[in-house]
């Protein structure tokens, strides 16, 4: 660090912004002063390290010089927060679910343990959704259009995901068991995410119809929320 006298006040220097980013003290100063230099991506990234920016404030100097938003690094699968739980739980009689960037589920509620009661009871390493959709007979038999939905499920997955994804552990696990996964995984297919119609054939209940919606709650964008709405003549 450059030598520093007295401080009247908390927080970094000019000087040692500058010395912690790699730039000269001239390069910042002109970049406080909003001149015309024309950062690069890489210089602005090093400044957010050192200022500590949050993950809203790096996206925001990023888009100021015409960058895209950071790439979410992978992120800790937990259980969904309180109150993702709560909201989850006040739309009784609707199936939702929350899921994490690797398709993990975090979080159900009462109606969904209901459409699809294995939730609660499976191994907390296989509550994954690519996972039961290839692997569990139950969600087989639930779903008539298994064949279309498993697909587009994979297609899906594979147009969120970030990166080479083959060799993360719930996609070696299932190119070793499920030959269906194995067909899915080597089409390559991409989709985006569409609110739809989705049937299911309970063995209680009998033929179902709900809408599919899917929202990010805000503050946990890294989390979706899968809900379940029957549709207005089921």
């Amino acid at each position: 660090m450059p030598p520093a006298g007295l401080r009247r006040s908390s927080g970094l220097r000019r000087e040692e912004v500058a010395t912690l980013s790699g730039v000269s003290l001239t390069w910042y100063t002109w970049l406080e002063q909003g001149r015309d230099i024309q950062p690069s991506r890489q210089v602005l990234e090093a400044l957010a390290r050192t200022l500590r920016l949050t993950a809203t404030e790096h996206a925001y100097v990023l888009s100021l010089a015409g960058y895209a938003p950071p790439a979410a690094g992978p992120a800790t699968t937990q259980a969904a927060p309180a109150h993702v739980q709560r909201l989850m739980d006040a739309l009784a009689g609707f199936p939702a679910y929350a899921i994490a960037p690797d398709w993990t589920i975090t979080g159900w509620n009462a109606a969904y343990a209901e459409l699809y009661p294995n939730v609660a009871t499976v191994e907390p390493a296989d509550r994954n959704l690519l996972w039961l959709v290839f692997t569990d007979p139950y969600v087989r038999r639930l779903l008539p259009d298994w064949e279309v939905t498993s697909r587009r499920f994979l297609a899906e997955f594979r147009a969120e995901a970030v990166g080479d994804l083959t060799g993360t552990p719930v996609i070696q696990r299932l190119l070793a068991v499920s030959r269906p996964f194995r067909d899915g995984w080597s089409s390559h297919d991409i989709e985006g995410f569409a609110s739809r119609e989705r049937v299911f054939l309970h063995p209680e209940r009998g033929r179902l119809r709900f809408e599919h919606h899917r929202l990010a709650p805000a503050g946990q964008t890294h989390l979706h929320v899968v809900i379940y709405t029957p549709v207005e003549d089921a």
